[in-house]
């Protein structure tokens, strides 16, 4: 770390301390949405996990990371740090009939444009390349409006029921759909949106982006496993919902409202997770060759 750095690193703290200050409300009520609701658990881990990949871009990338521009994007960062400051300030004060959870939508997209921007403006824009997926999966920090959300949970409630209808026609089992509901000889199942797997889900996507960024180069198959992952996430909540049902008919009722029902998803989770590796690994293999013919 050269001398600019060290004193460029005292600027950028006190632009994370500016943002903590200004934007101390939405920071609280995001904690606690992640602390009480499934859907949002997975902003705990976010800032964590960037933190830890910015440390680990770092050490593979030696000192030319953190290395400052010559010429740092003082005016792009700036103006991004204004405009986040103007978005703040609106959201706090200009949009007093908006539903809240809109409003804490963007109130933390703000903060998340101001950290990016402080990193610009600081440090150049080529230590912002340097880390670029670590600084824009901070935007997973920006919890989901309830309208968007309520659609999302709805796509994999009924995605999980075709899934599931799929699986038991598979083996024999007459099973028929009516939305959200599977109805097999003697069972009706209804897949609530408390078992739609919506938080799974998110955290099989966020694992999958970060698998993509360790261990693949080309975009494209970053982007094949990121799009596999969401099939995928169905696939694994439709086998749940599955085996919860051949269980419950074939071997005891028990299953039906037992700790599989309640506490299995994290076999299940397990399960797409084992599928995932073994693609990373498929293109990571196809992978390797060009790597060896363009070190």
């Amino acid at each position: 770390m050269n001398t600019t750095t060290r004193t460029q690193i005292p600027v950028f703290a006190s632009f994370c301390v500016v943002s903590i200050l200004f934007w101390w409300r939405p920071l609280v009520r995001t904690l606690h949405l992640a602390l009480t609701s499934d859907a949002y658990t997975h902003i705990l881990l976010i800032l964590p996990l960037s933190a830890a990949l910015v440390y680990f871009d770092s050490k593979h990338q030696g000192s030319q990371a953190l290395r400052v521009d010559p010429r740092p994007s003082r005016g792009i960062g700036a103006t991004l740090l204004v405009l986040a400051l103007l978005l703040g300030c609106y959201v706090r004060w200009g949009m007093a009939t908006t539903p809240d959870d809109v409003r804490l939508s963007l109130a933390m997209f703000a903060i998340v444009t101001w950290w990016i921007a402080a990193v610009l403006f600081c440090f150049g824009a080529r230590t912002l390349r340097s880390f670029l997926f670590p600084l824009c999966l901070l935007f997973l920090v920006v919890p989901i409006p309830e309208f968007a959300l309520n659609s999302i949970v709805g796509f994999l409630q009924y995605q999980s029921a075709v899934a599931s209808r799929i699986m038991f026609r598979a083996i024999g089992v007459p099973a028929t759909q009516d939305g959200i509901i599977v109805s097999i000889p003697g069972l009706d199942l209804e897949i609530a949106p408390e078992c739609s797997s919506i938080r799974s889900s998110l955290m099989l996507i966020i694992t999958t982006l970060v698998l993509a960024h360790l261990f693949l180069r080309t975009w494209w198959r970053k982007a094949l496993l990121v799009v596999i992952a969401i099939p995928l996430s169905v696939a694994k909540n439709g086998l749940r919902i599955f085996t919860i049902g051949e269980l419950g008919t074939r071997v005891d009722p028990a299953f039906l409202s037992g700790n599989l029902h309640h506490h299995g998803g994290i076999i299940f989770f397990g399960i797409a997770v084992v599928v995932l590796v073994a693609l990373l690994w498929i293109l990571h293999r196809t992978e390797f060759p060009l790597q060896l013919r363009h070190p």
